[in-house]
């Protein structure tokens, strides 16, 4: 799908068919009462997957590539919260390079995946465009420039996975193979060049016109004591959450939702939460690079920022990120005495958070004394900012409620495009229903 049909109006009801530039099937459901809203329901019904069940007696070293299909859009996420769950299981020490090499493929993926969702998915809502294509009309240059950025993340992904989609290189305990120094420094140039327009690209995004809008979140994220946030550290909020991944199913839980086949993810006794580039920039804004604050700091994006439609301004300040701590691990690389650390199989169970681009996915893996896989769970970041979404558009309708229907629908798919929801990586389809009374 390129662009949203026409919302129509029949027997009380409005409705939008097609929302395009969102990944997966799901519907919008909002319920009007005398101009005030009754109810809100992003409904999620894509079949589910069942990743988990399909893990269950594999063997531990199959799980990087099976998880990675979860995603072709971030299957870095999916491979490393897998492998490093098992490494906490199995008591795996990574050589410091092989941690360094694996920063630098995750932000290849953050790199590829940001661009994505800032100029072909999210950007077209702020311009009035119905789609990237009309947008790159009107923008050669921006358009030309983004897919550029978009492949030189996908290079380090092939660079050190193999492949772009669904790479294959990853293994517990570090990598089946690790580059030359000289393949990394292929890159060099490019990152050089992207930075440049990156930082300038965050300007172009901060003269958008951005609803007044801000909200009482909780943020949370991953924090850690040196660096800005990718595969390590403790899970923190704003409001006093501090805790390591093994507690994480002491604080948060999933519940079934009549209306959606993807799980609401709460924290126990105070509701919905938000997880993503926002909350990452607002918990470890101290932890970026000096450039990434410069320029952040420069288009007016300020600590705390409440406005979730500001999340685009904090994508475009993790692609900057992304690309300075690329140039900074290609700089002191040299190559680990070995692709992968030896450890011994035992029975056990391991725990590991990472940030995927959308957001904190949190993994469990049980294995046995055969290393096959027992028991796992995988909470990926949209099901964690579901409820959110929810509750986002139930207090920003009210605002929008005196304008023409094409204007709230359209206003309301720019509200989810704010969390990038990765329903899946397949079909594009949201319908939006909008029912007075």
């Amino acid at each position: 799908m390129t662009g949203s049909n026409e919302p129509r109006k029949k027997n009380g009801t409005i409705k939008v068919d097609y929302m395009a530039r969102v990944e997966g099937e799901g519907a919008l459901f909002i319920k009007l009462k005398n101009d005030r809203v009754q109810d809100v329901k992003l409904k999620i019904f894509e079949p589910p997957r069942l990743f988990e069940a399909l893990l269950q007696g594999r063997h531990f070293s199959e799980a990087p590539d099976i998880t990675a299909r979860i995603c072709g859009i971030c299957p870095i996420a999916y491979q490393m919260s897998s492998v490093h769950a098992i490494e906490r299981a199995l008591g795996v020490n990574i050589h410091p390079m092989v941690r360094q090499l694996r920063r630098l493929l995750y932000a290849g993926e953050w790199i590829e995946s940001h661009v994505l969702h800032i100029y072909m998915l999210h950007a077209p809502d702020f311009l009035g465009y119905r789609d990237f294509v009309e947008l790159a009309k009107d923008h050669p240059s921006e358009a030309t420039e983004a897919l550029r950025l978009k492949k030189l993340g996908n290079q380090i992904m092939t660079v050190l996975g193999g492949r772009e989609i669904h790479p294959v290189s990853v293994a517990v305990g570090g990598f089946y193979k690790t580059p030359a120094k000289a393949d990394l420094e292929k890159l060099t140039e490019e990152l050089k060049w992207a930075l440049d327009i990156a930082c300038a690209k965050l300007k172009f995004l901060a003269g958008f016109e951005y609803p007044d809008f801000e909200q009482t979140y909780e943020f949370v994220a991953l924090s850690h004591p040196s660096d800005y946030p990718l595969n390590e550290g403790r899970l923190v909020s704003n409001k006093g959450l501090n805790i390591d991944a093994s507690q994480y199913e002491d604080y948060f839980v999933e519940q079934h939702i009549k209306h959606s086949n993807a799980l609401h993810s709460v924290i126990r006794g105070r509701g919905s939460y938000h997880v993503g580039p926002l909350a990452r920039f607002n918990l470890n804004y101290s932890r970026l690079p000096e450039v990434a604050r410069q320029v952040a700091e420069h288009c007016g994006l300020r600590v705390p920022c409440l406005n979730p439609f500001k999340s685009i301004l904090a994508r475009a300040v993790e692609v900057v990120f992304a690309i300075q701590e690329s140039l900074r691990i290609i700089q002191s690389y040299e190559p680990p005495p070995a692709p992968r650390a030896s450890f011994e199989i035992r029975p056990a169970t391991g725990y590991s958070i990472t940030e995927a681009p959308r957001g904190i996915q949190y993994n469990r893996y049980s294995v046995d004394e055969r290393g096959l896989i027992i028991q796992v769970k995988i909470v990926p970041p949209t099901s964690q900012n579901q409820k959110r979404i929810e509750d986002d558009l139930r207090n920003f309708v009210p605002s929008i409620v005196s304008q023409p229907v094409e204007e709230i629908a359209r206003r309301c798919e720019q509200a989810v495009r704010n969390y990038d929801p990765c329903i899946s990586c397949a079909t594009h389809f949201l319908k939006l229903t909008l029912e007075r009374e």
